[in-house]
C-alpha cells in the first residue's frame, strides 16, 4: 500500500480467515493519540509510519509488534504502562493490541501480515 490513511480495516494473520478488527493511525494526530485515554482495545491499532512507541499515561499493558515495510513482523514485545520502547532498525510500522492478544492470534517474529482496507486489499 503506497499511502496509508486513518480508518478501519481488517488485519489478517497467517491463514486465519476470520481477521482482526484494525484501526489505522496514519496522521500525526491519530498516531500521537494512539491508545491514550482508553481502557482497552478490541482488535489492534496500526501506527504508520512508526519505529517505536511509549506507554506513558496508558491504562493497560499492550503487545507491540514492530513491522517492516512489507508488514513482516520483526519483533513482538509486551509493554507495561509507563515504558519507552526503543526504535527498531528496519521498522516502518508498529502494531499495538491488548497484552496477550498477539500470542492468541499466532503472531510472532517472521509472520507476514495483510491488511484489508474497505474498497481495496494489500498487495499479495
Amino acid at each position: 500500500m503506497a499511502h496509508w490513511h486513518d480508518g478501519r480495516a481488517v488485519l489478517r494473520v497467517g491463514a486465519d480467515p476470520t481477521g482482526v478488527p484494525l484501526e489505522i493511525a496514519a496522521s500525526y494526530g491519530a498516531r500521537t493519540r494512539g491508545l491514550l485515554g482508553r481502557d482497552g482495545i478490541d482488535g489492534a491499532m496500526l501506527l504508520t509510519p512508526a519505529a517505536s512507541v511509549h506507554t506513558f499515561r496508558m491504562r493497560f499493558a499492550i503487545d507491540v509488534a514492530y513491522l517492516d515495510r512489507d508488514l513482516g513482523v520483526l519483533a513482538v514485545v509486551t509493554m507495561a504502562p509507563g515504558r519507552l520502547g526503543l526504535p527498531r532498525l528496519r521498522s516502518r510500522h508498529v502494531l499495538e493490541s491488548a497484552a496477550g492478544a498477539m500470542a492468541d492470534w499466532g503472531l510472532r517474529a517472521g509472520t507476514i501480515l495483510k491488511v484489508d482496507v474497505p474498497g481495496r486489499l494489500t498487495p499479495s
